[in-house]
């Protein structure tokens, strides 16, 4: 069997042949994945069944179990992700800029495929299937890494994707890989690999950006806050809080903490402690907060540090927004964040001073998607500031290239003392 170094050499070459493909031939691929995923749907829940199996014995955590389950609903919105993939304008060859330096002499930013992107990813088998879609749809060849707890299903799911797709645009665009070794092989391979995308843990997220001197994007903690601000509509705050908290609590950007102005927490946190109570919510309130909620637990300093992904939160009273956007500053891991007010100098200041990816006003954390968002799925949530950031969707697989067609020009024609001048007229490039 062929080491990595070399499986990885021939994914190169395989990402070059793949950038080259046409629209319809990268559609006619996902389609065909679409409907080998809904062929084989029994042998792929039969696959997540044994990891769940084993994720069991193993004294896996509530949360990891729920991303791991793969459910007829989860094949279902998969296949119904890459359909929308296949929807999508091509994100290849777009041009971002077009301008003339002289009549004549135009040159463009167009947009191409970054080439071989290694996604280190948690145990979510459908993750897999929307990083491997928004890889092929960009052109990309991709080398996928799933957490261990889902190691039949992924391995299983890269199968059936490759054997759909092989006779389409060959098989040399997908390599799934599994041990801990191979993790750290690839991390060495910036020859053959352009990106490094990983999702996990932030001491994880820290290891590949200290072991790689490939670039790096991605997100490790989702600490992520909504602030109910004094001039709030309370009867949408109570909604919002609660979806942003419960709709899917394991979610990097589920809400871990609830700040609330002081003016309005004696009406407002009771009616919370309400909800969350019924719904099974554990809160750890600061000394403020706990008086209005009597089923809290007092907050310690960690608990505004910490990710839970699950039901379980922090509530602190703030006497301001400042004080609110202060305590963001300070334990945001710069994800997503939320302010509820009808005060839009308010939202304003927060859109302006919370320095996040995602910076939302009156709706829930859980709208930072790149589905949501209409990017075609995700491989996940920067919180970088350079290259992409936020949802990571088609256009953040992309790279661009300057190309400047010319008729003979030398700079010498401009550099001379009476040299010609560039105009630099702006044209359409849309």
């Amino acid at each position: 069997m062929a080491n990595l170094e070399d499986m990885v050499r021939e994914l190169k070459l395989g990402a070059a042949k793949l950038s080259i493909t046409s629209d319809a031939t990268r559609k006619k691929a996902l389609n065909a994945i679409s409907e080998a995923l809904l062929e084989n749907r029994e042998a792929i829940k039969e696959a997540n069944r044994l990891d769940l199996e084993n994720a069991r014995k193993s004294g896996i955590s509530d949360a990891i179990l729920h991303r791991l389950q793969f459910t007829d609903d989860k094949i279902n919105a998969a296949v119904k992700g890459l359909k929308e993939l296949i929807e999508l304008p091509d994100p290849v060859g777009r041009i971002r800029e077009r301008r003339e330096l002289d009549p004549g002499f135009i040159l463009e930013k167009r947009t191409f495929p970054i080439g071989v992107i290694a996604m280190i990813f948690e145990a979510r088998p459908d993750a897999l299937v929307q990083i491997a879609g928004l890889a092929l749809r960009s052109g990309n060849a991709v080398v996928l890494k799933g957490g261990k707890e889902a190691q039949n299903s992924n391995r299983l799911l890269t199968e059936i994707i490759r054997k759909a797709s092989v006779s389409i645009v060959g098989a040399e665009w997908i390599l799934g890989i599994e041990s801990h070794e191979d993790v750290n092989t690839l991390l060495t391979l910036e020859k053959y690999i352009d990106l490094v995308i990983p999702r996990g843990s932030n001491s994880f997220v820290r290891y590949v950006m200290d072991n790689t001197r490939i670039p790096v994007i991605g997100h490790s903690d989702g600490i992520c806050s909504v602030y109910v601000d004094e001039n709030a509509d309370l009867g949408k705050a109570l909604p919002i809080v609660i979806d942003s908290k419960t709709q899917y609590p394991a979610a990097c950007n589920a809400a871990e903490t609830i700040l609330v102005h002081e003016n309005i927490a004696s009406e407002f946190l009771p009616s919370l402690d309400s909800e969350f109570t019924k719904l099974g919510v554990k809160v750890h309130a600061d000394d403020k907060a706990i008086g209005y909620m009597p089923s809290a637990l007092p907050a310690s300093d960690a608990d505004w540090d910490t990710e839970y992904l699950s039901l379980e939160c922090a509530i602190k009273v703030v006497s301001s927004i400042d004080e609110a956007i202060s305590h963001i500053a300070q334990h945001s891991s710069h994800h997503t964040d939320a302010i509820i007010s009808n005060d839009e100098k308010a939202i304003e200041r927060f859109f302006q001073e919370v320095d996040s990816a995602d910076v939302f006003a009156n709706c829930s954390t859980r709208f930072a998607d790149g589905f949501r968002f209409g990017l075609g799925a995700e491989v996940g949530i920067s919180t970088s500031k350079i290259h992409a950031r936020g949802p990571v969707g088609l256009d953040g697989l992309m790279t661009t290239k300057w190309l400047l067609r010319g008729h003979g020009e030398t700079v010498g024609e401009y550099s001379a003392p009476n040299g010609k001048c560039f105009h630099h007229k702006e044209l359409p490039h849309a």
